[in-house]
């Protein structure tokens, strides 16, 4: 699943990062992974800019990121059934 179909303040951790998005380059990818997008990562989906789109509100470990949607079409994650996002 990707992150831009995760539900809106779901707990997941990032599967891996790969060009899934026409407009994501090389370099989108390297700052997503030097951003903490690594695969075994926790995150959760914080909120959704206007119109459900973007900017999407991330938070990946401790530190919360505004992901443009072309760069959170990138990050595909496995969300957390609730027992495992306590």
């Amino acid at each position: 699943m990707r992150l831009t179909d995760l539900p809106t303040g779901t707990h997941a951790t990032v599967a891996r990062v790969s060009g899934n998005s026409a407009m994501a380059d090389t370099a989108t990818l390297q700052r997503l992974g030097e951003l903490g997008f690594i695969p075994g990562e926790p995150l959760q989906l914080l909120r959704r800019g206007l119109g459900g789109r973007e900017p999407l509100a991330v938070v990946v470990g401790e530190t919360m990121f505004a992901l443009r949607f072309v760069e959170a079409e990138c990050i595909e994650v496995q969300p957390l059934n609730a027992a495992q996002s306590v």
